[in-house]
This record gives C-alpha cells, sequence and structure tokens, in this order.
C-alpha cells in the first residue's frame, strides 16, 4: 500500500540522511522524495511517498518521531491532504507532430516551456493520475527525457 507522510524537521546538517536512513534500515522502499524549506527557514518540510504495510508503518512513524531533528510526523490518509507533482518531459515534435502535442498539452493544461525544431519541453503540474495520463498521451511520440519532482503534499 502506498503511504504518504510528510515530515517536518529542523533545516540542519545530516538530518536528511538520518531521516532516509531509518526508511531503509525498515526495509521501505520510498517512491518518492521532496525535501525542501518552508516559510520558517529553520525548517524544512520532507515529502516521502513510501510503499509497505500498516504495521511496519506505524513503526517507522513511531521511530521518526524519535529522532531529534524530527518536529512533526503527519500520514497523510486518502483526502486528508491537497498533493501535487511537477514533470517537466522533452518529447519529440517535428514539424508533422508538433501540433498534435502541443494539442494534448493544452488539453492537459500543461505550459511549452522550450521549444526546438525536433523536439519540446512540456511543463505539468498535477495529481498523479494526470501526470500519468499526460505521459501514456505523450509516449508514441518519443519521450526523449523526463523529470519529476516527487509527491508534494499538504493537510487539508
Amino acid at each position: 500500500m502506498r503511504h504518504t507522510l510528510s515530515v517536518l524537521v529542523e533545516n540542519k546538517f545530516g538530518v536528511l540522511a538520518r531521516v532516509a536512513g531509518m526508511f531503509s534500515g525498515r526495509g521501505f522502499n520510498i517512491d518518492s522524495l521532496n525535501v525542501a524549506p518552508t516559510h520558517d527557514a529553520s525548517l524544512s518540510r520532507i515529502t516521502v511517498v513510501l510503499r509497505g504495510d500498516e504495521a511496519q508503518l506505524d513503526l517507522c512513524i513511531k521511530q521518526l518521531r524519535k529522532l531529534v531533528n524530527v518536529v512533526e510526523v503527519l500520514d497523510f490518509k486518502e483526502g486528508q491532504a491537497v498533493s501535487r507533482e511537477l514533470v517537466l518531459v522533452k518529447v519529440r515534435a517535428d514539424a508533422k507532430t508538433r501540433s498534435e502535442v502541443v494539442q494534448i498539452a493544452d488539453i492537459f493544461r500543461a505550459k511549452i516551456v522550450n521549444l526546438s525544431h525536433e523536439d519540446l519541453i512540456i511543463e505539468l503540474t498535477g495529481d498523479d493520475d494526470k501526470v500519468s495520463a499526460l505521459l501514456g498521451l505523450l509516449e508514441p511520440f518519443g519521450i526523449l527525457e523526463l523529470a519529476r519532482t516527487g509527491r508534494l503534499a499538504l493537510k487539508r
């Protein structure tokens, strides 16, 4: 089962390594990991998407709360948070296919952020389903490169 955790930590050296090490020590495979400072420069938010059963997750949360620099740990259940992901995707788009690729991007309210003769780069922000749907439609054109931020989430 997939879980989204939000871990508020002190913005200090080595905190991320300790948090990530705790996950690997418990046998969790991290699907995505996102870290950034908050509005308070002394704190950072780590958003982690991982897979595991409820018993392992409960133990993991308890272990996280014991770490010295951890301020708060939230486990977002379905519907408890607003979550988004940013994706940049470079797609093959020659003169014949360019209009169709741009049309697909427009349907998803994505932005074209770079354009060349052979390809274009599309930026999209949305939930997992929206990102996956766009990538599925762009695949036949040829995805040349892909960069994803991983999930970001805040409690409703």
